[in-house]
């Protein structure tokens, strides 16, 4: 494991219209030379973060009763309401073609969370606690949940001026949203279980939608995988006031593969300095972002030609990250 060596990307640029092009050019290079970046001047107030994280600490500190007022449902395909820690396996699914295969990876992952979609999704519906457990609760979370809507439409618009495209081209995919935004928590756990490999904090895997926007504490762990050195790990360190954006399998193979999707989890961090042996508690909330379900997309124009082929034929959004949600479940 090293430091990171991630471009940091200010998009005070692109959100003001000064520097469009060059906050748009330096996104899309990341993301084709790691495949996730981090975002400085994204959107959102610091004050606000801060709340979501505070809120998000409340509801964990409920008792293991109360939380299960608002279970995640035993099916694969309904990723709404509270996951008690080993209640979600970790698995990879490779892409061969139009084919994949599952590589299960056994380590267990010790983590809870809480997961909140738009609330007309007849398909996932949203599950609540009763309102008198944590007044504002779901309010709030909604209110988060839109203003992250508005970051990743803005991410697409500069993915899509990066690609050459129109500045809309990919927002267009991106109305409904058919997305995510997880509360998560990591217990404190022993330090030595995590460094011996018996546990992680969660087990190295890929994203497979469009793509995700994390805000994390500054407690450290997150790790991705070397782009230049296949199972090297590199550390990737809280920022203040930024946010990582990683691409997902999902954009990898709409855009021909010229985007990586990172492998990426959840360890101990370097140098860690644990309290009588144990990491303390760490948080994070990742906001998980994908294409309308009931579209069907072809690889993007630009990353293609006569002598780079699409490497995949059209694929149905829906068919494609519902199976990747019960695969991983």
């Amino acid at each position: 494991m090293s430091s990171h060596s991630i471009p940091i990307v200010d998009f005070a640029p692109f959100l003001d219209g000064s520097a469009k092009q060059q906050a748009a050019d330096q996104l899309l290079g990341s993301f084709k030379s790691h495949g996730l970046v981090y975002i400085t001047n994204f959107g959102i107030p610091a004050g606000e973060v801060q709340e979501m994280f505070d809120l998000s600490k409340r509801f964990f500190a409920l008792p293991h009763e109360t939380k299960m007022l608002a279970p995640r449902p035993d099916s694969g395909r309904h990723h709404r309401g509270y996951a008690f820690p080993d209640r979600e396996k970790v698995s990879q699914v490779l892409d061969s073609g139009d084919s994949a295969t599952e590589a299960d990876i056994s380590l267990p992952s010790v983590k809870e969370s809480f997961d909140i979609g738009r609330e007309d999704d007849d398909l996932m519906p949203n599950i609540w606690p009763p309102d008198h457990i944590l007044p504002g609760f779901k309010e709030s979370c909604l209110a988060f949940y839109w203003k992250c809507h508005e970051v990743e439409k803005n991410v697409l618009r500069a993915l899509a001026l990066g690609f050459g495209l129109e500045e809309e081209w990919l927002v267009r995919y991106h109305r409904k949203p058919d997305n995510g935004l997880r509360l998560q928590h990591y217990p404190s756990v022993a330090l030595e279980s995590v460094l011996t490999n018996k546990v992680a904090r969660i087990s190295n895997h890929t994203d497979f939608a469009t793509l995700t926007i994390l805000f994390q504490d500054n407690v450290g762990g997150l790790e991705a995988e070397d782009p230049n050195e296949s199972g090297r790990f590199l550390a990737v360190p809280s920022i203040p006031n930024s946010i990582i954006v990683n691409a997902a399998d999902f954009l990898r193979r709409w855009s021909n593969d010229t985007i990586r999707s990172p492998m990426h989890g959840v360890r101990a961090p370097p140098y860690a300095v644990a309290k009588d042996g144990m990491l303390p508690d760490r948080y994070s909330i990742p906001y998980f972002c994908a294409a309308d379900f009931s579209t069907v997309v072809d690889t993007i124009p630009g990353t293609w030609s006569a002598d780079y082929p699409k490497k995949y034929e059209p694929v149905s959004v829906g068919e494609y990250v519902m199976k990747r949600l019960y695969d991983g479940y």
